[in-house]
């Protein structure tokens, strides 16, 4: 049984503010409790039903964790999601350090606001091998619990990293490219074999201070009519389109 207490705690860490505070926050489910366990983050606290606890007692067993068994009611109180039915996790948030970015492709993100898209990017990026993104300070928390989810366990194997974006670039000898509705068709585009990829923000795309660090505008062609396309198509069209050029290269 779960005591008040915790009940308590876990509530708060769905608020930025205490989750900052407590440097810690929540994981739902069990795809993404699974990845968590065989990841460098730390694990302090997991509450699951019977089967998850049984069936991931080799990784439970391995770690110094404070392991509860939980009912299907309690797990429906617990966390935010009422779908989750296996496993709720606490784990320790990793240090906000930049990365040594070398030859390689990275993601930035200016100002985006919605978890789920924040959450499908890391997916995306995950997918294409991408191991870095950088992100603006006013971008949506990577630890918030729908980002968390959305990342579907790939928040374990992908670097977020928290900045000033105007400061970053001004250090940045990487080349840039920003993502406008007017630019060089990515279908056609030569990348290269590194640099920044900047997606901006879901109503108002990439803001003017961080336009003008930008080396090379770059578009996703329309063909239909459209207004727009979601922030995380748009990243993985784009993302395709950059390991289809080296590929071919």
């Amino acid at each position: 049984m779960v005591s008040k207490a915790k009940i308590k705690y876990l509530k708060s860490l769905q608020v930025k503010k205490y989750r900052k505070q407590e440097q810690s926050f929540v994981v739902e489910g069990a795809k993404s409790v699974q990845e968590l366990l065989v990841s460098n983050f730390e694990v302090v606290w997991v509450g699951g039903t019977e089967s998850f606890l049984d069936a991931n007692s080799k990784q439970l067993s391995s770690k110094k964790i404070d392991v509860v068994e939980v009912s299907l009611k309690e797990l429906s109180q617990l966390g935010s999601f009422q779908t989750n039915e296996t496993v709720i996790a606490i784990a320790k948030m990793r240090e906000n350090s930049l990365p040594e970015l070398k030859n390689e492709f990275c993601l930035v993100l200016d100002d985006l606001r919605d978890p789920g898209n924040v959450g499908t990017i890391i997916r995306t990026a995950d997918w294409y091998g991408i191991k870095n993104i950088i992100v603006s300070e006013e971008t949506a928390d990577f630890y918030n619990p729908k980002t968390i989810s959305s990342t579907m366990g790939s928040f374990c194997r992908v670097n977020v990293f928290y900045t000033y974006l105007t400061d970053f670039f001004s250090q940045n000898k990487l080349p840039v490219f920003g993502a406008f509705m007017d630019g060089a068709d990515v279908r056609q585009f030569d990348f290269g074999k590194g640099g920044l990829i900047v997606i901006g923000n879901e109503s108002n795309g990439i803001s003017e201070e961080v336009s003008r660090f930008i080396n090379h505008r770059i578009t996703i062609p329309r063909i239909g009519r459209a207004e727009s396309l979601n922030a995380g198509i748009a990243t993985g069209i784009i993302l395709d389109n950059v390991f289809r050029s080296k590929t071919s290269a």
